[in-house]
């Protein structure tokens, strides 16, 4: 196998690849604030045991390092040991795993996604209204296990264009339909126009189930990769959103590989490439993303273009349930928030490696 040092270019030569970073990537507010729940509770609460129901979020490195610092990771409830703190990953849980935790009196700690919490909400008005629910999105994905689990008789999982059309339903009831938050909005799409077909009175969200930051960084791909030979995604491979970017990158005719980090790029991917795209899926940590630009800069000389298609600036508040372990423990939490502003912080980083460096501004206005 061909390594990036055996493509080297010879002393003296800069073979010069152009880098474009695309921003937005990586974290969300949703994963900032998933992770900084757990932070804060490692904090605040150094002697007791710390549990996370499923991965706080998709990704193999930020996992590593939670469990490295003392989480226990469970799959079941009955596997947290007696009066734990038991975090709710970022990816929302059903109201049975809420019950399970309660009558184990365990410390719930809820580090839903806000926008994850809105689906479930309105997966529940639309149930109490007798709508029967088309849920797009991966059955096995947890997200859709914990929105199927709020309303499970109302609800009918469609994971593609294929489902949606040998699709049987026994139901009288209207039909509505919503979307798993992390889906391509291309495969969406396709599938919601078949539904639309077939179910011509289906009833459209109250606004769009994809978030905004999944919708952001696939169009930044979307944007960015057809003016590049070669897109890297860094993110684990059970993160939706990140082998959506890589999906994407490929619809566009650009060829894509998702990374988990530096280590797994290929030396044979860049034979006679002079221009790579690298972008990072919701949940992967920005210094991933400065660990590939370090490699490819080490092998090959080169400059970075950051090119900006959407600013995102987004705040969240802290969920209810850590404050109140805040406020148990003597922390008050007046005026803690949870900021995400991306982009900026990576120029210093470039100063300060000496990486030759621009930002190219292609924004409309700030999006959240």
């Amino acid at each position: 196998m061909v390594t990036l040092a055996d493509l080297r270019p010879p002393r003296g030569y800069d073979l010069g690849v152009k880098i474009i970073l695309a921003n937005p990537r990586g974290f969300c507010a949703g994963v900032y604030m998933a992770i900084d729940v757990v932070d804060q509770l490692l904090e605040i609460c150094p002697e007791e045991t710390i549990c996370v129901y499923h991965e706080i979020v998709h990704n193999r490195h930020v996992v590593d390092r939670f469990r490295d610092r003392g989480v226990l990771f469970v799959e079941d409830i009955s596997e947290a040991p007696d009066g734990s703190i038991v975090v709710y990953s970022a990816h929302g849980v059903s109201p049975e795993i809420r019950a399970q935790t309660e009558s184990r009196e365990l410390i719930a700690v809820d580090a839903t996604c806000p926008l994850v919490t809105k689906v479930h909400a309105e997966a529940i008005r639309l149930a109490r209204k007798n709508y029967h629910i088309l849920l797009i999105g991966h059955a096995d994905h947890q997200e859709v296990i914990g929105t199927r689990g709020e309303v499970p008789d109302a609800i009918t999982v469609v994971e593609s264009e294929e489902h949606a059309r040998s699709l049987e339903l026994s139901t009288t009831n209207p039909l509505a339909y919503l979307t798993q938050t992390t889906l391509s909005t291309d495969d969406a799409e396709k599938i919601i126009r078949v539904l639309k077909e077939r179910f011509p009175g289906i009833k459209d969200p109250s606004s769009n189930s994809i978030c905004y930051a999944t919708t952001n960084r696939q169009r930044a791909v979307r944007a960015l990769a057809p003016s590049t030979e070669l897109v890297l995604v860094v993110g684990s491979r059970n993160s939706s959103n990140s082998v959506r970017l890589t999906e994407i990158a490929e619809n566009v005719g650009t060829p894509g590989y998702l990374i988990d980090d530096a280590s797994e790029m290929c030396g044979d991917w860049f034979k006679g490439i002079g221009t790579v795209l690298i972008t990072a899926g919701a949940s992967a940590p920005e210094d991933l993303v400065r660990a590939v630009i370090t490699r490819l800069i080490d092998d090959f000389g080169g400059h970075v273009e950051q090119h900006h298609i959407d600013r995102e600036d987004v705040e969240f508040g802290l969920p209810g349930s850590l404050k109140k372990v805040m406020r148990k423990r003597g922390v008050d939490p007046t005026g803690r928030r949870i900021h995400v502003n991306m982009g900026d912080e990576i120029d210093a980083w470039l100063d300060d490696q000496k990486i030759p460096h621009a930002s190219v501004d292609l924004t409309v206005g700030r999006s959240g």
